[in-house]
């Protein structure tokens, strides 16, 4: 059974900087594609980070230089470390395994966990 569980989230005030932590279970993590996700309050869902078994990354366009994707094979964990938050970074952050379909990063599961919700606010 796919278990993702999602923390680290809270409230933080605008440049700061918060450590996000996906602990994985019941996938094959050192073979799986992660990703963060993120969705804002009636917002669709969208890809914030990805990267792969080997390490390599993939972030969207906004995300650029302020967050970073990491992850930890010895603990079937991957984090996501925000830098320089800014209000609209404001949302629930999730994580899922992901795969490439027709060269753009898809999510692996259709369940997910309970996400971790992030808030940007002075």
């Amino acid at each position: 059974q796919v278990q993702l569980v999602e923390s680290g989230g809270g409230l933080v005030q605008p440049g700061g900087s918060l450590r996000l932590s996906c602990a994985a279970s019941g996938i094959a993590f050192s073979i799986s594609a992660m990703g963060w996700y993120r969705q804002a309050p009636g917002k669709q869902r969208e890809l914030v980070a990805a990267i792969t078994p080997g390490g390599s990354t993939n972030y969207a366009d906004s995300m650029k230089g302020r967050f970073t994707i990491i992850r930890d094979h010895a603990k079937n964990t991957v984090y996501l470390q925000m830098n320089s938050l800014k209000p609209e970074d404001t949302a629930v952050y999730y994580c899922n395994a992901v795969r490439l379909r027709l060269g753009v990063y898809v999510p692996r599961f259709d369940s997910w966990g309970q996400g971790t919700q992030v808030t940007v606010s002075s």
